[in-house]
């Protein structure tokens, strides 16, 4: 059984998620993919758990790239620029990280817009809220990526045309790539889900998050592969 899910807090918080997601679901919404968070050390010293937290990605919630998006009325956006990366295959629970890699098809850039509506300081109640997760941006997946190659690979971000940040360990902040796609995999599992072929996972922020206190652009470039923006406007 995944760690995670030995937790109370993960597998109530998990089980009113799905239960949102189905919902949501069955009113004409598409399952996307997954999302992880709060998967920093610090994040996860704070929260008192031993790996990130996994939220759903709906086609609802997807955005046209460049997309100009309203955030009146938000109460705590954030941009996060991020790694996504797309399964070849489904994957049930596993514990060998070749498998993992086997089952990933390709690699690209991702930003995702976020909420904070309340102190993250709760994880069933973070769970239920789907880690507060809004909007997100998918730039071009790169297929000779397959398998989770990040190799060569620099996250350039901007803000409002001011460079903030260069970085070239991707796996840095989020943690290991394999290792965080193979939890989403095990996690899903032992709520009784899967993780599915075709499904967009994105790996958490390459960076600290990006706080929108006003009007916003956001560019984040995946060398050599693609690179994405998003305007917030109040």
């Amino acid at each position: 059984m995944s760690a995670a899910a030995r937790d109370p807090r993960i597998v109530a918080g998990m089980r009113r998620q799905l239960e949102l997601r189905r919902a949501r679901i069955a009113a004409g919404d598409a399952a996307l993919g997954w999302k992880l968070g709060f998967g920093t050390p610090a994040a996860m010293e704070g929260l008192g758990t031993d790996a990130p937290l996994v939220g759903f990605l709906l086609r609802g919630a997807e955005l046209e790239l460049g997309a100009a998006v309203s955030i009146a009325g938000w109460t705590n956006p954030v941009v996060e620029p991020e790694v996504a990366v797309t399964m070849g295959r489904d994957l049930t629970a596993t514990t060998d990280l070749q498998t993992v890699s086997d089952a990933i098809a390709a690699v690209g850039p991702a930003i995702e817009l976020a909420d904070l509506t309340f102190a993250p300081d709760d994880v069933e109640a973070i769970l239920a809220a789907d880690v507060f997760q809004r909007h997100v941006l998918l730039g071009r997946q790169d297929r000779t990526r397959a398998g989770g190659l990040l190799d060569g690979l620099i996250g350039t971000v901007a803000n409002d045309g001011a460079p903030l940040a260069t970085v070239d360990d991707l796996e840095a902040a989020p943690g290991d790539l394999l290792d965080n796609v193979m939890h989403v995999a095990n996690l899903l599992a032992a709520v009784g889900e899967t993780l599915r072929a075709g499904e967009i996972i994105i790996t958490g922020s390459i960076v600290p998050p990006i706080r929108a206190d006003g009007p916003t652009r956001v560019r984040y470039a995946l060398d050599p592969l693609d690179t994405i923006e998003v305007e917030l406007v109040s």
